[in-house]
């Protein structure tokens, strides 16, 4: 490498490395404080599943209540730090796909029963946020899906721990 590749030039964030930096914290700082806000108070994250209803068998309804908060804590957590950011994004866009359809089915179920105002409707969808209006809820998993989608075609390595510890070594150095 020539002193001009290691200089201060090199070293300064371009506007795409901040996008990118940006989004990995926020998102994963969202997960990791959703994560927690679940395996805190794990009894109140069973309650709100048995409302949707999906799952019968209580093991299942079981091992999703004690496992999700920790994969929703390790995803974010690997975000923050930039470790198998494009693996951790793919399955966070994997969780919130059905967690916005399974909002949206029982946001329109109360709105039939209720005939309230569809963004009206304000109820504990279980993300560790409390009471949420539903249209509000619906555009941020939304946002959030975006934002995870581009982390995993981003090629930003700036701030990330594996890319720090173990720089990738050019095709033509390695011949």
């Amino acid at each position: 490498m020539n002193a001009a590749a290691t200089g201060p030039v090199a070293a300064r964030l371009g506007a795409a490395d901040l996008m990118s930096i940006a989004t990995r914290w926020v998102v994963g700082g969202l997960f990791l404080y959703m994560g927690l806000s679940k395996a805190l108070h794990p009894v109140e994250f069973l309650k709100l599943l048995r409302q949707y209803d999906l799952l019968h068998n209580h093991f299942l309804l079981n091992l999703v209540a004690s496992t999700l908060p920790w994969f929703e804590i390790f995803c974010g957590l690997l975000l923050l730090l930039g470790v198998a950011v494009r693996g951790a994004s793919v399955m966070l866009v994997a969780m919130l796909v059905p967690f916005t359809v399974v909002v949206l089915q029982r946001a329109l179920a109360v709105h039939e029963a209720g005939g309230l105002p569809f963004c009206a409707i304000k109820f504990d969808c279980g993300c560790g946020a409390g009471e949420v209006y539903i249209c509000r809820k619906l555009a941020e998993n939304a946002l959030l899906t975006v934002l995870s989608a581009a982390l995993i075609f981003w090629r930003s390595h700036r701030l990330c721990v594996r890319h720090s510890l173990f720089p990738s070594v050019p095709a033509s150095v390695q011949a």
